[in-house]
């Protein structure tokens, strides 16, 4: 190794240990019911992103939440409410095992879709699934995410095609084909949140395996299951961009008689690592929800308790 590659390998080994002294750390909770308001705050206002976003379409698309307290149960959208008016209070609490009673409105798409994948991976915590526009659009083609650049690299080796499409998804069998196609079970990191470089890089404690975070649905759009709300809300985005990115790529390279470049997979699963991973999903997410706080002002008041409508109050 040269003295140049030495001393640039020892200043990003310095760089590393400063920035881990600063590194943001998940929040801790005195209960179990404090984490399921969190969740529900989060969730809500990971819905506002997204309708931020433009992410809508009519009445379709769902994020859910496993709940802390029971874990076989999930938090979900009301059906018929526009993502950017969701508040906490309007979440459902679906229990897959109990299909009976009175409830407010619920998307059956999204029951049969989440209760399917919340059931067979108990790893993840969150799951999104939206008819955004560029998924949908590179959906309709039927073919893989290529690796065109460092973002889509995320998604190396970890996204399937699921390329039947069977209409909506209003049984019990789609949702277990969807769920089947993700995988049984997920584990992209075993390092803990706390204990990562800010630089987000796997070290000797990283397993991986060949199921996935991410699912294209042909002929319908994009799905993403991670094992936090924020590595949910960021892997979603990435993955639309990168759809989007794949079809402007394609059509720029067809109108000049080529084809887009793609990376190496041995520089894609190198880049992966570094950014693919779960806490670079959670950690990369964050600015989206202080981006949101900064619009709307509102926080997340740990242990200061909720006004009288149940939503959580602003914070001083």
């Amino acid at each position: 190794m040269s003295a140049t590659n030495s001393n640039a390998q020892s200043a990003a080994q310095s760089i590393d240990a400063h920035n881990l002294s600063f590194a943001p750390k998940p929040p801790t909770f005195t209960s179990k019911a404090e984490e399921r308001e969190w969740l529900k705050f989060r969730l809500a206002q990971s819905f506002r992103i997204f309708g931020h976003l433009g992410y809508n379409e009519g009445v379709a698309g769902h994020i859910t939440v496993r709940d802390p307290i029971r874990p076989d149960c999930f938090w979900v959208n009301p059906f018929g409410l526009h993502f950017s008016l969701i508040q906490p209070s309007d979440l459902l609490l679906v229990d897959p095992k109990d299909e009976s009673g009175p409830r407010r409105l619920l998307n059956t798409a999204a029951y049969m879709i989440h209760s399917a994948i919340h059931a067979a991976r108990p790893d993840v915590i969150c799951a999104a699934h939206t008819h955004s526009m560029h998924g949908k659009a590179f959906s309709s083609l039927g073919v893989p995410l290529d690796m065109l650049n460092q973002d889509s690299c995320a998604f190396y080796d970890d996204i399937v095609v699921y390329s039947q499409f069977n209409g909506i998804v209003l049984d019990e069998e789609e949702g277990n084909h969807i769920a089947q196609a993700l995988g049984s079970k997920k584990v992209r990191c075993s390092c803990s949140l706390e204990h990562q470089s800010l630089s987000i890089r796997v070290g000797s404690t990283g397993t991986y395996n060949s199921d996935s975070q991410a699912a294209i649905l042909q002929n319908h759009g994009l799905l993403v299951a991670t094992n936090t709300i924020e590595a949910t809300v960021f892997f979603y985005i990435a993955l639309e961009r990168a759809c989007q990115a794949q079809l402007l790529a394609d059509a720029a390279a067809g109108g000049r008689g080529g084809r887009p470049v793609r990376i190496p997979n041995e520089e894609a699963l190198k880049t992966s690592k570094t950014n693919g991973n779960m806490t670079a999903g959670w950690f990369q997410g964050l600015p989206e929800f202080q981006f949101l706080e900064a619009r709307e002002g509102v926080t997340f008041a740990l242990n200061k308790g909720k006004d009288a409508k149940g939503e959580m109050k602003p914070s001083n």
